[in-house]
C-alpha cells in the first residue's frame, strides 16, 4: 500500500467510526439514539485506534493533517510529502462521510433536525463564539501532538501504541471536547463537511461554513505549537518557530479572555439595568 492510499484508507476508518457513532446517537430511530457523550468520545477514541492500527505500518498513521504539520515543523515528517498526506485525509474523510450518509440512510428523513444531520458530519460549538472556540480547537490539538510525541518517546509491548493514542483521544474528548465538538482535525472537519454540501440529505440545512475555518485554523496552530513546544520543553531544543508560535497563541488566548470578560461585564450592566 502507497503512504497516499494508506493515509486515505486510515482517515476514512476514522470517519466512519467516529462519524458513525455520532448519526447513531443523534439521528431519529436509531437504536443508538440519546446514548450521550460518553458513547461519542469512546468511539472516537476506538476511531482513532482502529485507523492507526489499518495503516500504522505503512504511512505512520497520521490521518490528520494537524499531526502531519507538527512532525513537519519538528524535523520528524519531510515537508515535501506534507501535501500528499494531506490530500489523502481529506479525501478519505470526505469518502468515509459518504459511506456514514449510506448507513443511515432512512433516518435522514426521520430525522427533523437540521443540526443533527449536520452535526453527523462536523462540528459546532455549544457556545458560539470565534476566538474562544478557537482557543478550544487550539487547546485540544495542542494536547493531541505533544500527547503522540510523549506517548512515542515510551516504550510498550508491541501492538499496544494505537490503543494509548485512542485512549489519549477519549481524554481529550471527555474534558476538553464539550465546548466544540473538538475537531482536533482539519481533514475529519472539512471532509464532511463538503461531504455534507455535496449529499443528497433529504431535508438538511446549511453546512455552516462561516464557522468552517475555525476547526481547520485552530487544529492546524495548536498542532504546530504542541510539537514545538514538546521539542523546546521535553528535549530543551529551542527554535525561532516555537517563539514565533508562542507569541501568536499568547496573543490568540489572551484577545479570547479579553473578549469573554467584556462579554461578562455587558451582561452585567444589563442584568442590573433590568433589576434597577
Amino acid at each position: 500500500m502507497s503512504e497516499f492510499m494508506a493515509e486515505l484508507v486510515g482517515t476514512m476508518i476514522l470517519i466512519i467510526f467516529g462519524g458513525g457513532v455520532v448519526g447513531g446517537v443523534v439521528l431519529k430511530n436509531s437504536k443508538a439514539e440519546g446514548s450521550g457523550w460518553v458513547v461519542i468520545t469512546i468511539a472516537w477514541g476506538l476511531a482513532v485506534t482502529m485507523g492507526v492500527y489499518a495503516v500504522g505500518g505503512f504511512s505512520g498513521a497520521h490521518i490528520n493533517p494537524a499531526v502531519t504539520l507538527g512532525f513537519a515543523a519538528i524535523g520528524d515528517f519531510p515537508w515535501a510529502k506534507v501535501p500528499l498526506y494531506i490530500t489523502a485525509q481529506i479525501i478519505g474523510a470526505l469518502i468515509g462521510a459518504g459511506i456514514v450518509f449510506l448507513n443511515y440512510l432512512p433516518h435522514w428523513r426521520a430525522t427533523e433536525d437540521k443540526g443533527a444531520k449536520l452535526a453527523v458530519f462536523s462540528t459546532d460549538p455549544a457556545i458560539r463564539s470565534p476566538f474562544s472556540n478557537l482557543v478550544t480547537e487550539i487547546i485540544g490539538t495542542f494536547v493531541l501532538v505533544m500527547g503522540l510525541l510523549f506517548i512515542g518517546a515510551n516504550e510498550f509491548t508491541e501492538g499496544l501504541n494505537p490503543l494509548i493514542v485512542g485512549a489519549l483521544i477519549v481524554a481529550i474528548g471527555m474534558s476538553l471536547g464539550g465546548t466544540t465538538g473538538y475537531a482536533i482535525n482539519p481533514a475529519r472537519d472539512l471532509g464532511p463537511r463538503i461531504a455534507h454540501a455535496l449529499l443528497p440529505i433529504p431535508g438538511k440545512g446549511g453546512s455552516d461554513w462561516g464557522y468552517a475555518w475555525i476547526p481547520v485554523v485552530g487544529p492546524i496552530l495548536g498542532g504546530i505549537y504542541g510539537a514545538l513546544f514538546y521539542k523546546a520543553v521535553f528535549l530543551l531544543e529551542l527554535s525561532f518557530s516555537f517563539w514565533v508560535f508562542s507569541a501568536i497563541v499568547a496573543i490568540i488566548l489572551f484577545g479570547a479572555a479579553r473578549a469573554e470578560i467584556k462579554k461578562g461585564e455587558t451582561y452585567s450592566n444589563q442584568l442590573e439595568e433590568k433589576i434597577s
